[in-house]
C-alpha cells in the first residue's frame, strides 16, 4: 500500500492516476469529507480524512504502508510542520520508502516556499528514511485555470503577473506523475534528488505565440500589475501568507526567471519530456 498525502489537490490526483496505472494500491490522505469520493473515482482503495498537522491521523494513514509520497498543500506556512509530522510518521509506522515532492531550485531563500521545502529536504537527510526527493518546475497545467483560460479565449490575452520576456521552463504534471509513480515503486532512487524541468525555457511571449498557433486564434502576452493580481488572488479567497508569498515569487521571476535543464526528466521517462505545443494540443478542449 502506498499513502499519498495532500491527494485531493490536482498533483495529488494526478500521482494517483499514475500509480493506479500501475496497478499500484493506493491510500489517499485527503483533507475534507467531501474529497472522498472523487479520489475513490481515481481508484484510490483506501481513503483517511484528516489533518496533516495532526500526528495521530497521519500515523493512521502511514499504518500498514511500504511508501509515503507526501505532497504538502501549495504555499502552505506550515509546510516545514507538516513535513516533521510526515516523516515521523513514516519513521514510527515502519514505512522506510518516502517520496518528497519538493521544487525545483529550493535554496532560493527569497521564495519563502521553496525555502521552507529545503528546510523539509534537510530534514529527510537526517531521518534514516530511504528517501528520494523530486523537484519540478512550474506545470504548464497553470495555464488551465478559470482565470488564465477565459483571459485567452475571451481576451486573446495570455495574462502573467511579471514582464512578457521573463523565461520560464514549465513541466507537464502528467511527466511528474508518471516519474512519481516510476520512483516510489521501483528500486534504485533512495538517495536521489531529481530535478525535473520541461524542455523548453520559454519566454511569456513565446507560450502566448505557442498558444496563437495551437488554438487557431490570436493570443498575446500581457504583464498585469501585482495590484490587479492581488485583487483577483483575494477575490478567489486566497490567503494572505499565500498571496505575500507568491507575490514575493513573481519578483524573483521578474529578476532571474525560473528554469532548469530537462535530461534528468527525460531520463527517467525514457522519452522527450512534454513540450508546450504538444501540452496545448491535448488539452485544446480544456482550455476552448
Amino acid at each position: 500500500m502506498i499513502l499519498v498525502t495532500g491527494a485531493a489537490g490536482k498533483t495529488g490526483r494526478a500521482v494517483i492516476r499514475a500509480l493506479v496505472g500501475l496497478g499500484s494500491p493506493v491510500r489517499a490522505f485527503v483533507h475534507r469529507e467531501e474529497h472522498r469520493a472523487p479520489v475513490r473515482e481515481l481508484g484510490a482503495g483506501e481513503v483517511v480524512v484528516g489533518d496533516l498537522r495532526d500526528e495521530a491521523a497521519f500515523g493512521q494513514a502511514a499504518h500498514g504502508t511500504k511508501a509515503i509520497y507526501h505532497l504538502c498543500p501549495n504555499v502552505s506556512p506550515d509546510e516545514v510542520t507538516i513535513g516533521r509530522v510526515a516523516i515521523e510518521a513514516a519513521r514510527a509506522s515502519g514505512t522506510r520508502r518516502f517520496v518528497y515532492h519538493s521544487v525545483l531550485h529550493p535554496q532560493t531563500e527569497s521564495m519563502p516556499h521553496h525555502w521552507q521545502k529545503l528546510r523539509v529536504e534537510e530534514m529527510l537527510f537526517e531521518s534514516g528514511l530511504d528517501h528520494t526527493i523530486l523537484q519540478p518546475s512550474a506545470y504548464m497545467q497553470n495555464i488551465l485555470t478559470a482565470q488564465t483560460r477565459t483571459a485567452i479565449v475571451e481576451r486573446g490575452r495570455y495574462e502573467v503577473p511579471y514582464p512578457v520576456g521573463t523565461r520560464l521552463s514549465m513541466v507537464d504534471l502528467h511527466d511528474v506523475a508518471a516519474v512519481a509513480a516510476r520512483v516510489v515503486t521501483e528500486s534504485g532512487h533512495v538517495g536521489a534528488t531529481y530535478e525535473l524541468a520541461g524542455p523548453e525555457i520559454l519566454t511569456q511571449s513565446e507560450v502566448a505565440a505557442i498558444l496563437s498557433h495551437s488554438l487557431g486564434q490570436p493570443v498575446e502576452a500581457f504583464q498585469i500589475p501585482l495590484s490587479e493580481w492581488r485583487r483577483r488572488a483575494e477575490a478567489a479567497g486566497l490567503g494572505a501568507y499565500q498571496i505575500e508569498t507568491l507575490v514575493k515569487m513573481f519578483r524573483y521571476y521578474e529578476r532571474h526567471g525560473f528554469w532548469g535543464n530537462p535530461r534528468v526528466l527525460g531520463w527517467l521517462l525514457n522519452r522527450e519530456p512534454t513540450r508546450l505545443e504538444a501540452f496545448v494540443e491535448r488539452e485544446k478542449a480544456a482550455i476552448l
